[in-house]
């Protein structure tokens, strides 16, 4: 049987303009708290952003068929997606007004089959390192009860924006 699914978003250029000119930290929380837009992909994917605060970041999402892979299961870019945005905002939330961040390096560990039968999961961020010009951060996808799913290691470059 076809299934459908409808979503929208907002002008994804709105909260890329206001991040330059707010601390990291602010401008996640402006976005958790719905006065900035939420990046489309968190709507294409169906995620959220489930707490902010400096040096960690919480992201939550319910495995859903849309989210599946040829053999039934969560596909591993999904997983990628999500452990990669709890690391981004984790490094985001300590930058400082004028300062960005991009991902070098990415690296994902496929522990256990996610399916839509896992339940609500919670993607949580952690800094490990941040110097000047390179931040290192880890992330780990587990269930309500600690049950890891996945983990992942960054590494990303932090460099100066024009304001």
């Amino acid at each position: 049987m076809e299934r459908t699914r409808t979503f929208s978003w907002q002008d994804p250029t709105i909260g890329a303009t206001e991040a330059l000119q707010m601390e990291g930290i602010d401008y996640l929380s402006a976005m958790f708290e719905g006065k900035l837009p939420a990046p489309p992909i968190m709507h294409t994917l169906d995620f959220k952003m489930h707490s902010i605060k400096a040096g960690k970041a919480v992201f939550s999402f319910v495995p859903q068929e849309f989210h599946y892979n040829p053999i039934g299961s969560v596909h591993g870019g999904v997983i990628s997606t999500i452990l990669d945005s709890a690391m981004g905002c984790t490094v985001h939330s300590l930058m400082p007004k004028g300062k960005a961040y991009t991902t070098l390096e990415l690296k994902v560990n496929f522990l256990k089959a996610i399916t839509k039968n896992s339940g609500e999961l919670f993607t949580i961020g952690k800094m490990i390192y941040s110097g000047r010009k390179t931040a290192l951060v880890e992330a780990q996808i587990v269930d309500a009860n600690g049950k890891l799913f996945a983990y992942g290691v960054s590494t990303c470059l932090i460099f100066d924006v024009k304001i």
